[in-house]
């Protein structure tokens, strides 16, 4: 059962929402967690247990550290853990560690072993003199790269004293496994999402409208356009000897396309199941595609987890002990601007080196990761001179062309990343890369090779439609045309209009059924 399944949204959903409208307002939480369990068991199974035993260990941490510091004093009475206080001098700081590391580790053997011992062996091959370690069979929950960053951006803040702690535990496995975001996120911090979780609001009509919309939104996203372009991703990907110049940058471009109409229209349904509950997630996308420069680009794709890198990533290293020794030391010797480059660069590769391990075993992340510190650390540092030079040009940087002339650039560094990030390793990476640039002719999109990458002429019109559909409210939403509740506000048969438009596009256009093979939520896989 995944976001976009009829099980989900024709079954789960409304079973979930009839139980959670006739109980006790004081239970509803309690409907939610259940259903969340339900829905995780029907992906994972016996894999349950992981996210069961993560959100008692992390409640605990949590309670301990709150114990130790003696900081309940002033809670709300639901909000204390325990009746006595104990302040524990730096021992909550070793109890958070303790618990970082525990869920790091787990994550790290479950995701990263296999990995790990592919390259030992490798390397013990070469050398000869090395022992071979033996590869398991693991299972890899769905999601829990997920919910174990959620897990330890809670306990870092309840050692903040940014969160608080509730005494009931099932509350802590709620906050981290409610079911629209446990699959893809988005990541959540406490106080965006956990009282809203506990609350119990009935459910209203408006809130009913707006989130089946999103879910339409959302379907629409996926069905017409991702899972489309799915079939000649995989073509190119698949077969890349087969294919050079521009259907290598043709495939490219088009699983850029596609990550962006799965991620966020998976999204859109996650966000959407959470309205009608009455609970709001935080956006994980604002028109990403707009982007002026890279870094960019990352304040706008995938935001939960780029808020979470800086929260517990960058800032920290950055006024860590080490940086803030090495940059007075820099800054004695070199000047004030190698200075701010060196902390600039010590904070930045940790979160990207994070962010592409985050992603999964392959060094094709890794090398994507590494890909945009490159990047964004040599855009960085190179602002002040593009500014000094736009200012001898008299060139303004609001302009309209040069504004373009920076989101084509960014589109072409998107591209090129996203074909690393798709290839299946590294290596192959590079190939397709080179093969790019070997017969390159604008002529292979029309002498009829694109009918034999899997899709036909009705195929590359939903696709071109929907895309200019997703580009026009991207548009809109970019220039302050149509907010949040813009729909709303429209008068009743245009709103209307809008509503059965969408749903028999969905509904017609939509790549399911006979012939079409059911695409996983990609994001699901990290």
């Amino acid at each position: 059962m995944s976001y976009h399944t009829a099980g989900y949204l024709l079954v789960f959903l409304p079973a979930v929402l009839c139980i959670y409208q006739l109980v006790p307002q004081r239970f509803r939480w309690f409907v939610l967690l259940a259903a969340s369990y339900l829905f995780y068991w029907s992906l994972c199974g016996k894999l349950l247990v992981f996210l069961i035993s993560t959100s008692l260990f992390t409640h605990y941490i949590c309670v301990w550290m709150k114990w130790l510091r003696g900081q309940n004093a002033d809670c709300p009475a639901e909000e204390r853990t325990v009746r006595f206080l104990h302040p524990g001098g730096n021992r909550d700081r070793k109890t958070l560690i303790f618990g970082i590391v525990t869920l790091l580790s787990v994550l790290g053997y479950l995701k990263y072993y296999n990995f790990f011992t592919a390259n030992w062996n490798m390397l013990a091959g070469n050398t000869g003199f090395l022992p071979l370690i033996p590869p398991k069979e693991l299972l890899l929950p769905a999601g829990i790269s997920f919910y174990t960053l959620q897990a330890i951006g809670y306990m870092i803040d309840v050692y903040r004293g940014k969160a608080g702690v509730y005494l009931h535990p099932g509350k802590t496995a709620l906050f981290l496994g409610f079911f629209p975001q446990i699959m893809e996120g988005p990541i959540c911090a406490y106080e965006q999402t956990a009282k809203m979780l506990w609350k119990g609001k009935p459910i209203r009509s408006s809130n009913l409208s707006e989130g089946s919309v999103r879910i339409l939104w959302g379907l629409f996203k996926k069905l017409i356009i991702a899972d489309r372009l799915s079939i000649l991703v995989g073509t190119v990907f698949d077969h890349h000897d087969n294919y050079q110049g521009v259907m290598i940058a043709l495939a490219a471009i088009a699983y850029t396309v596609q990550l962006y109409m799965d991620f966020s229209g998976c999204i859109d349904i996650a966000a959407g199941s959470g309205k009608l509950f009455g609970i709001s997630l935080p956006e994980n996308f604002r028109q990403p595609f707009f982007a002026v420069d890279a870094a960019d680009f990352w304040r706008r794709w995938h935001m939960s987890l780029g808020n979470w890198f800086r929260m517990y990533v960058f800032y920290p290293v950055s006024v860590s002990e080490p940086v803030k020794k090495s940059s007075r030391f820099i800054k004695a010797r070199f000047g004030k601007k190698a200075s701010r480059i060196w902390v600039m660069a010590m904070s930045l590769f940790p979160v990207w080196l994070c962010n592409g391990i985050w992603h999964g075993p392959k060094w094709s992340y890794i090398f994507y990761g590494m890909y945009y510190f490159v990047i964004i650390f040599l855009t960085t540092s190179l602002d002040p001179l593009r500014d000094k030079t736009l200012k001898l040009l008299h060139i303004r940087k609001e302009l309209r062309w040069y504004k373009g002339i920076r989101i084509l650039k960014t589109w072409i560094i998107i591209f090129i990343g996203e074909l690393f990030f798709r290839a299946d390793g590294f290596r192959i990476g590079m190939q397709m890369f080179r093969s790019m640039f070997r017969g390159f002719s604008l002529q292979q999109l029309m002498d009829g090779r694109m009918m034999d990458l899997g899709l036909d002429l009705a195929d590359y019109a939903a696709v071109s439609a929907g895309c200019l559909i997703v580009l026009l409210v991207d548009i809109m939403h970019e220039r302050g045309i149509f907010g949040k509740d813009a729909l709303g506000k429209l008068c009743l048969p245009v709103r209307w209009a809008v509503y059965y438009g969408l749903f028999f596009s969905v509904v017609i256009f939509g790549a399911y059924g006979v012939g079409y093979q059911s695409v996983d939520a990609i994001y699901a896989g990290f």
